[in-house]
C-alpha cells in the first residue's frame, strides 16, 4: 500500500455559468480544503446545450493561479493537439511562476493529453487527424515540453508535476511510464489491476519505477465501496466534475469527509 495521502481534484467544467460565478466557486472550494482544482481544455461544452456559455481553460487557470493561495491547480486535461509543444511549456512555467505568489513554490500541474473532441478542432481550424496521429503527436510533444522547460530564463520554480490523461494500453500507457508523476483515467476498479499490470511492463521496458507515478481516477457514478476498492489498488488521486450553471457542492463535501477519513 502507497503512502501518499489521499487527495481530492475537483474539476470546475468552465461552461453554463458566467465568469463571476466561477469564481465565486473556485475561491470556495479552496476554503472547503480540496487538493487540487481542475478544469478542462475544450471550447464547448461537453454537455447541456452545446453552444451554451464556455470559457478557455489556459487563461482561466492564469485568473485561478491569483485567485487562491494553497490549491494545486491545472487541466484535465490539457490538449497537446492545440498549441505548439514548447508555447505549452512557456505558458505552464508563467502559471507555475503566477501560483507561487511569494512562497517562491508554484501549485501548477501539467495534465495533458492527446485530444479527442472534434468539434473542437473543426470549429477552429485544427487538425484533427487520427487517434494514433494524435497520440504520436502527444508522444513527441512531451520532450520538448521537458527540454523547453529546461532552458527557461526564469525556469519553473520547481519540477512541475505531469499528469497524463487516457487508458490506452499500447501507446497512452507508455507516454505515461515515460514522462508522468500522475496518471489519470476512468478505469473501472475491477480493471486497475490489469492496467497497474501493464504500466509496470512499459516501465520496465523504459526504465522507470512506476511506482513513483500517482494513479488518479474519476469519481463519477462511485460509491464509496467502489471509491474503497480503488484505494485499495492504489489509487490516491480522485477527481470529481462539477458542471455550471450551479457547480452544487455537496457531493465535493461528501467526498472530502471520505478523503479525511482515509487519511486519519
Amino acid at each position: 500500500m502507497t503512502t501518499r495521502p489521499v487527495r481530492l481534484g475537483v474539476q470546475v467544467a468552465p461552461q453554463h455559468a458566467e465568469y463571476p460565478k466561477i469564481r465565486a466557486v473556485v475561491q470556495e472550494l479552496e476554503q472547503l480544503g480540496v487538493d487540487i482544482l481542475f478544469n478542462w481544455d475544450h471550447f464547448f461544452p461537453l454537455s447541456g446545450d452545446p453552444d451554451g456559455l464556455h470559457f478557455e481553460a489556459w487563461t482561466e487557470l492564469a485568473s485561478w493561479a491569483e485567485l487562491t493561495s494553497r490549491v494545486q491547480l491545472g487541466t484535465l486535461v490539457n490538449c497537446n493537439s492545440y498549441r505548439n509543444a514548447d508555447l505549452q511549456a512557456d505558458m505552464a512555467r508563467t502559471i507555475d511562476h503566477i501560483s507561487a505568489g511569494d512562497t517562491g513554490t508554484g501549485r501548477f500541474i501539467f495534465g495533458t493529453g492527446s485530444g479527442w473532441f472534434e468539434r473542437d478542432y473543426d470549429e477552429y481550424g485544427y487538425e484533427f487527424g487520427t487517434a494514433v496521429q494524435r497520440l504520436d503527436a502527444l508522444a513527441e510533444a512531451m520532450p520538448r515540453i521537458e527540454q523547453r522547460w529546461a532552458a527557461l530564463n526564469p525556469a519553473p520554480t520547481r519540477k512541475i508535476p505531469v499528469l497524463i490523461g487516457g487508458g490506452g494500453e499500447k501507446k497512452t500507457l507508455r507516454i505515461v511510464a515515460q514522462h508522468a508523476d500522475i496518471w489519470h483515467s476512468f478505469t473501472a476498479p475491477h480493471d486497475l489491476e490489469r492496467k497497474l499490470g501493464i504500466l509496470a511492463e512499459h516501465g520496465a521496458a523504459v526504465g522507470r519505477d512506476v511506482s513513483e507515478i500517482e494513479i488518479s481516477n474519476e469519481l463519477r457514478g462511485a460509491d464509496e465501496a467502489a471509491a474503497d476498492a480503488m484505494r485499495a489498488h492504489g489509487v490516491t488521486l480522485f477527481t470529481l466534475n462539477i458542471s455550471g450553471p450551479d457547480y452544487d457542492l455537496a457531493a465535493v463535501k461528501r467526498w472530502l469527509a471520505w478523503r479525511d477519513a482515509q487519511n486519519r
